[in-house]
């Protein structure tokens, strides 16, 4: 006969939005939730295994479904380029434990050339560590966002690929090298050189084409897409998630509803980045890109919010500060302090819509039968103040799949 956990007495937050459960229970068998609820609703079985939580919080792991797993030293990408994997490797292994510590058990990596190993190690159980899906290279143009401009193009460490035949090629070379979907730039960004955030990258029919590779193998498409046609572009094409949206207008907004598409904003590393990157060699033209963009970003997201688009936590936080793993939960403060979320709604960010940006709403990200017991015990109440979740210290116990890791 298997084990059943049975966690008894917390305050439940489940992850779907509704009211929390006072006095609850939340049953574990096999990795998986079987039953949760109010104490009087669900009854224990003889031979569980109580784990009293009288007076603590119970809710799911927590998700950041934009994070780099790399390794970097610092957010100088030429500098990047020019370290050897090894090092990286090195160092983005001990991200690891503080994202557990930070109560995060799943992460999507969106752009790394480690991260693939990393996952596959974990799931080994050669390391402890969050679940983790990326899409190895990102896929950019030439002279786009994830082509390091300030290097020869030969020391770039991410793919540049330009015309339908490099684009087919390019998509079905990250899978065959074992991404779990692919990450694609449609604009260019804040952290390249010589580009601008509002600027299109990738044509039409480039961007279909990376799209239809995806779908042909049962998944999916996630837009780098910071300016408004570049946003459109990647929509039209069949992506399903927006990275950072920065410039979204009304009609970028109304085609995410109609094509159900998750928006992920990122507002956190822009917020460390405009606070502290100059301690951190930041480049000076990332922190003023940074600083020229923040505040629209924020005002364009608070209409999504309004709108209805379903927008989910992500960081873009990598190894480096001052973006290091261990605070990703900084995101969910700013979703509620600056875009107007409640507690409960940016809770809801953390774990079933992230669930859902990463295609993976029946697996992960609320307590519900069949689910993955991933689980965080808090000795604090997290709707009271969100920021309550900052503090790893808050966070008692972690348990991804029913395994305790903290």
């Amino acid at each position: 006969m298997s084990q059943i956990t049975a966690f008894v007495g917390a305050l439940l937050i489940d992850g779907q939005g509704g009211e929390p459960v006072s006095d609850s229970v939340v049953l574990v068998e096999n990795g998986k939730f079987i039953a949760a609820g109010a104490k009087a609703t669900v009854p224990i079985p003889e031979h569980a295994e109580l784990v009293d939580v009288t007076g603590k919080t119970v809710m799911p792991g927590l998700i950041d479904a934009h994070v780099h797993v790399h390794g970097a030293k610092n957010l100088n990408m030429a500098a990047v380029a020019l370290e050897a994997n090894e090092l990286q490797m090195g160092r983005a292994l001990q991200d690891l434990p503080k994202l557990i510590n930070a109560g995060f058990t799943t992460v999507r990596d969106v752009g790394s050339h480690v991260a693939v190993y990393i996952r596959d190690l974990i799931k080994e159980g050669v390391v402890k560590g969050p679940r983790i899906k990326t899409s190895r290279h990102m896929l950019s143009q030439t002279g786009g966002h994830a082509d390091i401009h300030m290097i020869p193009t030969e020391l770039n460490i991410f793919t540049v690929c330009d015309g339908v035949p490099e684009v087919i090629k390019a998509t079905r070379t990250q899978f065959r090298e074992g991404a779990d979907f692919i990450k694609v730039c449609s604009t260019g960004g804040v952290l390249s050189e010589k580009d601008d955030p509002r600027w299109s990258q990738f044509r039409m029919d480039e961007l279909k084409a990376i799209v239809y590779e995806a779908e042909a193998v049962q998944s999916y498409v996630a837009a780098h897409a910071q300016g408004v046609q570049g946003i459109k572009n990647a929509l039209e094409a069949g992506v399903r998630t927006i990275e950072h949206g920065i410039y979204i207008d009304e009609e970028g907004i109304g085609m995410m509803l109609d094509q159900k598409a998750v928006l992920v904003p990122t507002l956190a590393i822009v917020h460390r980045i405009i606070k502290e990157g100059h301690k951190y060699g930041v480049p000076e033209f990332g922190i003023r890109k940074a600083k020229s963009v923040y505040q629209e970003h924020i005002e364009n997201m608070i209409i999504a919010r309004k709108a209805g688009v379903t927008i989910a936590v992500g960081t873009d936080f990598c190894t480096c500060a001052p973006v290091e793993h261990g605070g990703n939960a900084l995101e969910l403060r700013l979703l509620v302090e600056d875009v107007g979320f409640t507690p409960m709604e940016a809770i809801v960010a953390a774990t079933r819509d992230a669930a859902r940006a990463m295609q993976m709403e029946a697996e992960i990200g609320t307590i519900e039968p069949g689910k993955a017991a991933d689980l965080l015990v808090l000795n604090v109440n997290p709707l009271t103040d969100i920021g309550l979740l900052e503090n790893t210290e808050n966070i008692e116990q972690v348990y991804l799949s029913g395994e305790r890791l903290k």
